[in-house]
């Protein structure tokens, strides 16, 4: 996190910057992760939408395959939005959590996986066995 100093600084940059060239203000958002996971979370919902109604379509004609293709546009949407929504959570690191200080003004550490925590675990047994205790925290020799 910046000081108070710098963080005013950096805002006022923004601020002219977004006042000199829109255009490139527009073209760096564009860019944003954020922003194109919720564009083709736009798209997947309109994919379901249209598929519902080709669904529906198709029940209320009795004709079988435009019900099969509703239902395929729907199944290829959903998909979709998973696909890109998993590839936006590995890709962008959450911004509240890295780094927020915590009541006490600490920082937190980053949430780690299930096996980064048991290999952490297990990598201090080792040092604590070589060092001589036998891999217990409180046990000596």
């Amino acid at each position: 996190m910046l000081p108070e100093d710098e963080q005013r600084q950096l805002q006022e940059i923004e601020r002219a910057l977004c006042r000199d060239d829109p255009k490139f203000v527009r073209l760096m958002r564009a860019i944003d992760p954020r922003v194109q996971y919720e564009r083709t979370l736009r798209r997947a919902l309109l994919g379901v939408v249209i598929g519902i109604g080709a669904l529906s379509a198709g029940a209320a004609t009795h004709r079988v395959y435009l019900a099969v293709v509703g239902v395929v546009i729907v199944l290829l949407s959903l998909v979709w939005a998973v696909v890109s929504w998993r590839r936006y959570v590995a890709e962008v690191p959450p911004r509240s959590r890295a780094g927020a200080k915590t009541a006490e003004g600490t920082k937190r550490r980053p949430r780690q996986s299930w096996r980064a925590r048991v290999t952490e675990r297990m990598e201090g047994r080792w040092r604590r066995r070589r060092e001589g205790n036998g891999g217990m925290p409180g046990r000596t020799r």
